[in-house]
């Protein structure tokens, strides 16, 4: 605001005809037709108090309005980005400020829905699925049904189970993962999704700054867990215990959804569990497979490979 007005200023000191300029601006502030309309919905307004505010009229008159002459918020035109002039009176003055413009509010909708998806290592394309590109084919009708019918529940009161997505590699179980993501976001509903095999690098470096406990309770307390590729990781029973057993104990006590992809189904998954480097553990594996089912209903997905 006070650019414009400074630059305004000595202008009119600077200029040799100064007085032509200023009457040639005067006049064109004054027949703005939304300047002229404000001014006959003051009619107190005196010629003194019009003089004395010709720069924030000129000023005024200078901005886009409600984003009227700007195409995006990044080609905002004002000098102040994304916000919009008002002209009003306060005890018989004219007062001009600045409210934010729509480029602004739908700009800043769009971060707050993006800051509700938080990622471990998920890739751009996952990121940016929605549930309308999900071909809806024969081998997947089940599997999206099941999606919608969650996303339709989520709307008035968050389910107590997500899904265990499981299937042949490159059927497009991670996509489903990402399109849930994106439209929990338009409810205001947060996700965090986690590839499984960079979770477990990530467990076991944040052992030595300490951080380990922090990062465990915000997968525990996300409104929305979705664990990618579980079975991929390399098996540990610190991890298998510690770490995912401690997350999915506390969720399915807390009757809070989590998602799953996996290329096992939750019988393979259980001997994938069970087998680390102290032996066979089919007991241990065993509790943290019941503790999915507490969380996830299995829905497997067929069909050909799309990544090939």
């Amino acid at each position: 605001m006070e650019p414009v007005q400074s630059t305004l200023r000595k202008w009119m000191q600077e200029n040799k005809h100064f007085k032509e300029n200023y009457t040639k601006v005067k006049q064109e502030v004054l027949s703005d037709p939304e300047i002229k309309d404000f001014i006959a919905k003051h009619p107190q307004l005196t010629q003194l108090e019009m003089e004395k505010s010709l720069i924030k009229l000129y000023e005024y008159k200078t901005q886009s309005k409600q984003c009227d002459h700007c195409s995006s918020f990044g080609g905002c035109i004002n000098m102040i980005q994304g916000y919009s002039p008002i002209l009003h009176v306060e005890n018989n003055e004219i007062r001009l400020s600045y409210e934010k413009c729509h480029n602004r509010i739908a700009y800043e909708k769009q971060i707050e829905q993006q800051n509700l998806i938080q990622s471990l290592y998920m890739p751009r394309e996952i990121l940016d699925a929605t549930i309308d590109d999900i071909d809806n084919d024969v081998e997947r009708v089940r599997a999206i049904r099941e999606l919608i019918y969650f996303v339709e529940q989520a709307k008035s009161d968050l389910p107590k189970k997500g899904i265990y997505f499981h299937g042949p590699f490159g059927v497009g179980k991670t996509y489903f993962l990402g399109a849930l993501a994106n439209k929990l976001k338009e409810y205001h509903i947060s996700s965090t999704l986690i590839y499984m095999p960079e979770f477990v690098r990530e467990m076991k470096a944040s052992m030595k700054d300490d951080s380990i406990n922090e990062k465990i309770e915000l997968f525990k307390k996300a409104d929305v867990l979705m664990l990618d590729d579980i079975g991929a990781e390399m098996q540990s029973a610190w991890f298998r215990d510690e770490i995912l057993g401690s997350i999915l104990q506390y969720r399915m006590m807390e009757k809070l959804p989590v998602f799953f992809t996996s290329n096992y189904d939750l019988d393979q998954l259980e001997s994938q569990l069970a087998a680390t480097r102290s032996g066979v553990e089919t007991v241990k594996a065993g509790r943290i497979i019941e503790r999915i089912k507490q969380v996830s209903k299995s829905v497997e997905i067929i069909g050909e490979n799309r990544r090939e």
